[in-house]
């Protein structure tokens, strides 16, 4: 059995050990696309150092900077083929700015396995804690394992956000680059779905498509941008389901609800008749 929930569930993961410099920011910022208007200067806040302000989507890839081959789906009680996994759900909660440099401890651990019938939910809640043992940020990652479900698991809960019977506040189209996967793998997620036409094909996508992660971030800072003044140490958390694919080059369009410190997000793709891309998403202000 790939998925043993006996196992898995409260499961430890090795302690991760990390650190990243203001270059690393910087990085992972344009590979999210900032920067396109080199002299604006809130784009500058992400994309030059003297006030570099550090978008808290960062901590999902910060531990994993230095790594350079393909992840790998293998947990204790967990072992799936990569191909089989797409990304379910992403938060990333800040307990404060996140340093433009720094280093620090990530723990981690599997808190649920969902069974939803096709598939199976894999849980995993990350917390990360600097060198004098304060926290930094916590993440929580859901991944969907397609044909590993009806192990008689339970479904998990509903956490459908329910939108205001309006229209959106705000509006936001925001293009990415054809090249936009083969960017944000620098950052450390080296899955050759986002590069490989083969590997893709085997998947069942018709061509490489944008990380999950990384349509997670351009999303992030369009809302911090539309909403926020571009300044991202006004983030609390963020977090959202990965309702469909985005394909390098796509135009994404982003609607949002302003509701008290809670800004309620969707994201869709309407050069493909509006797919939905991120859904019940919420950004939630200091």
């Amino acid at each position: 059995m790939p998925i043993d929930p006996a196992v898995a569930i409260g499961a430890e993961l090795d302690e991760v050990k990390f650190g990243w410099t203001p270059s690393d920011v910087l990085l992972y910022h344009l590979a999210l696309g900032a920067g396109a208007d080199s002299t604006d200067r809130r784009e500058l806040r992400y994309a030059y150092e003297r006030d570099l302000r550090v978008l808290p989507t960062f901590a999902t890839v910060a531990a994993n900077l230095r790594v350079f081959e393909p992840p790998s789906v293998s947990f204790p009680g967990v072992e799936v083929d990569l191909a089989k996994v797409v990304h379910g759900r992403q938060s990333v909660t800040v307990h404060g700015p996140i340093p433009v440099e720094g280093e620090a401890v990530a723990k981690s651990r599997i808190t649920d396995v969902l069974d939803k019938g096709k598939a199976a939910v894999v849980i995993q809640r990350t917390d990360v804690i600097d060198n004098s043992g304060d926290p930094l940020w916590t993440t929580e990652s859901s991944i969907f394992a397609k044909g590993e479900g009806g192990f008689g698991g339970h479904r998990g809960n509903s956490d459908q956000v329910v939108l205001p019977d309006r229209q959106p506040d705000v509006v936001v189209d925001t293009p990415t680059l054809p090249q936009q996967a083969l960017l944000y793998r620098l950052c450390g997620d080296r899955n050759p779905l986002h590069a490989d036409p083969e590997f893709a094909g085997r998947a069942g996508f018709d061509a490489p498509i944008l990380h999950g992660l990384c349509t997670y971030g351009i999303v992030a800072k369009a809302v911090t941008d539309a909403l926020l003044d571009a300044d991202a140490t006004r983030i609390g958390s963020w977090s959202a389901k990965f309702a469909g694919i985005v394909f390098p080059g796509e135009a994404l369009r982003t609607r949002v609800w302003c509701e008290g410190d809670a800004l309620l997000v969707t994201t869709t793709a309407p050069g493909r008749d509006e797919a939905p891309v991120l859904t019940d998403a919420v950004l939630r202000t200091r």
